[in-house]
């Protein structure tokens, strides 16, 4: 999966947090999600599947990954 940094920051904004809370609940470095979402740096798949519980959104949306249409 490849982070969408647009996303992953507009997805914080609405959830109206801090980079310092997003540390706390997701385990992730300030310093390095601030660069992610500035489109400096990258996340493995298990930090964009805890950002998008703590934003409460699924993976897709803050990822460019295209969501697959269930048969």
């Amino acid at each position: 999966m490849r982070p969408h940094a647009y996303a992953i920051r507009a997805a914080r904004l609405a959830c109206n947090m801090s980079l310092g809370r997003v540390q706390e609940l997701a385990g992730i470095n300030k310093g390095h999600l601030s660069r992610v979402e500035n489109g400096f740096a990258g996340l493995s798949d298990l930090y964009i599947h805890k950002l998008a519980e703590v934003y409460g959104v699924p993976h897709t949306a803050i990822t460019h990954d295209i969501p697959q249409e269930k048969p």
